[in-house]
């Protein structure tokens, strides 16, 4: 499995645990995401094109990281032609090693178990199994409407290339 959050990069304090607003300071942390889910956040007819729509959010996470300077791994079920695993810019992107239902939950379960602090960790996901699985090994969770809000709210306000 790859490494997660190759950067040691800081997270905005205080951020709300699964959106309930429980003040959790989390000064090391490090965002972990299912891709597919945070994908699906929004009904914006991206099972037309899925590939697309992986490669799209790749190119949005590479720039809010690059923005926030948070580490930022996300992880997909499935990879896309030409699509590599590793860093894409300030984002790193993974793969699950095996095909098949709750795949990429799996992957994303198995880096925390790898991880020498898993507690360091929001993973962004909607999908209450995995919410209940990363809780059990100590990491904090965003839902992926909150994370895609953050996300655009980051992106809205960065310049533009060539400005």
């Amino acid at each position: 499995m790859p490494h997660v959050g190759e950067r040691d990069n800081k997270m905005a304090a205080g951020a709300d645990d699964l959106d309930r607003g429980t003040r959790r300071d989390r000064p090391s942390a490090r965002w972990l995401i299912d891709g597919m889910n945070l994908i699906g956040s929004q009904p914006n007819r991206w099972w037309n094109d899925p590939d697309r729509a992986v490669r799209r959010l790749i190119g949005e996470l590479d720039r809010y990281a690059a923005i926030t300077e948070e580490a930022v791994t996300v992880v997909f079920d499935r990879q896309p032609p030409g699509v590599p695993a590793g860093v894409h810019g300030a984002a790193v992107v993974a793969f699950a090693s095996r095909r098949g239902r709750n795949a990429a939950d799996d992957e994303i379960v198995g880096m925390l178990e790898e991880d020498r602090a898993p507690d360091s960790f929001r993973v962004v996901t909607s999908d209450r199994g995995l919410v209940e699985r990363v809780r059990q090994l100590g990491a904090g969770v965003m839902s992926s409407p909150s994370f895609r809000r953050r996300m655009d709210a980051a992106l809205a306000g960065a310049p533009t290339e060539g400005t």
